[in-house]
């Protein structure tokens, strides 16, 4: 694969953004189940300015960004997807909705003119009805793949006894002890340190004396000590092996989202997955972006967003832009490479990921083991030689 330069305007754009700011939830180390949260405030603020930059970017004319063809200011369903995980009391759900209200704001042009000539405007000053798919982790994996997956569970089990690991956990063993009196009843065990992070980070955020007592360098420690441990959690070996499931069950959508909007009949132009922060360290692990931007190898800020941009090169052939901002305090996009590049066809990107999708559900049944939960009793795994092997074959004569 080479850089491909491009002559036109976009295409068109696949977003997959971080909800916002929420209360603290826990998550987990054995299994990575997760307790229910609620977004704040400031988080729906988080994404409704994620929403107004995007609309600068990408719904703005004047804007080098700009969706050829999509309409900016009243929004045209047809032209956008929008999809979210439903789970943990809505706080990727609301989230999206926040996100879209800087979107696509509310406008006068919401109307309508009665038979009588009465011109009605939407409530809210025309606030925009932008449809929303909401994805129920309970029947559909995709945005949460890693949940109730044995063998996900396996390869923390594995993580947790490799050599890294350990002495990464010899290395925090001090820090781990001098935090113990700041992180109420949580483990100090580093297999725990996802939540170590997060008690700190809501607490810091939401605690004005927690945030003045803490020790000055303690949230900068815990985050980098939680993003090893996170990228050593949704990473593997190999771009096909379970700990990449986050992005795995995710490229699919992006795969048919990259064919619709390229397809010129299609009218979509722009969409919007709306996921927590693993899916990010999974999809900058397969595309090698970790290896020229090593700082993004970890946990994502909050109403965090990447972008995949559509464009066509000077051959007319489609090709791909990843870009990303990190959050509120990022004040604009950074170029991501894929595989060394700064863009790369669409053919290409497909090609060098296709091997590693999990395309349904009955495929994450078994790429996890899971044969009950999650939409899996449905299907029959009781001839499937691989979880259900027979008795050994008699040698040959």
């Amino acid at each position: 694969m080479v850089n491909i330069s491009s002559t036109a305007g976009l295409l068109g754009v696949v977003i997959i953004a971080r909800h916002g700011d929420r209360l603290g939830y826990y998550q987990d180390p054995c299994t990575y189940n997760a307790t229910q949260s609620r977004i704040t405030p400031l988080g729906s603020v988080q994404e409704f300015e994620l929403g107004s930059f995007l609309r600068l970017q990408y719904l703005t004319p004047e804007s080098p960004s700009f969706i050829e063809g999509i309409s900016s200011d009243l929004v045209d369903v047809n032209q956008v997807l929008v999809r979210a995980d439903s789970g943990g009391e809505n706080v990727v759900l609301n989230s999206a909705y926040s996100l879209l209200q800087g979107l696509y704001p509310a406008t006068t042009e919401s109307s309508i003119t009665l038979s009588n000539g009465k011109l009605v405007t939407g409530p809210l000053g025309g606030y925009q009805y932008v449809p929303v798919e909401s994805v129920d982790v309970n029947e559909i994996p995709s945005l949460t793949s890693w949940q109730l997956c044995p063998y996900f569970q396996t390869h923390l089990n594995r993580t947790y006894t490799s050599t890294a690991f350990l002495q990464k956990a010899q290395e925090a063993a001090p820090f781990l002890e001098a935090v113990k009196p700041y992180i109420g009843n949580i483990s100090n065990n580093f297999t725990n340190m996802w939540n170590i992070f997060d008690y700190v980070n809501v607490q810091s955020i939401h605690n004005k004396t927690y945030a003045e007592e803490l020790p000055p360098t303690f949230a900068a420690q815990a985050y980098d000590y939680a993003n090893f441990h996170e990228y050593n959690v949704f990473t593997d070996y190999v771009s096909i092996g379970v700990g990449e499931i986050g992005v795995r069950t995710l490229l699919p959508s992006i795969f048919s989202d990259f064919g619709n909007i390229t397809e010129k009949s299609n009218p979509l132009k722009l969409v919007l997955t709306e996921v927590d922060y693993q899916p990010f360290i999974s999809l900058f692990n397969v595309t090698n972006a970790t290896l020229t931007d090593p700082d993004i190898a970890g946990i994502v800020d909050y109403a965090a967003v990447v972008a995949l941009e559509l464009s066509e090169n000077s051959d007319g052939q489609p090709s791909i832009s990843m870009k990303f901002k990190n959050g509120t305090n990022d004040q604009d996009f950074r170029q991501l490479t894929m595989w060394g590049n700064t863009s790369v066809l669409v053919e290409d990107f497909v090609s060098q990921l296709a091997s590693t999708t999990i395309n349904t559900t009955q495929e994450w049944c078994f790429s996890c083991n899971q044969t009950i939960l999650r939409g899996c009793s449905i299907y029959n795994f009781s001839t499937d030689p691989f979880l259900n092997p027979g008795p050994p074959s008699k040698p040959g004569k």
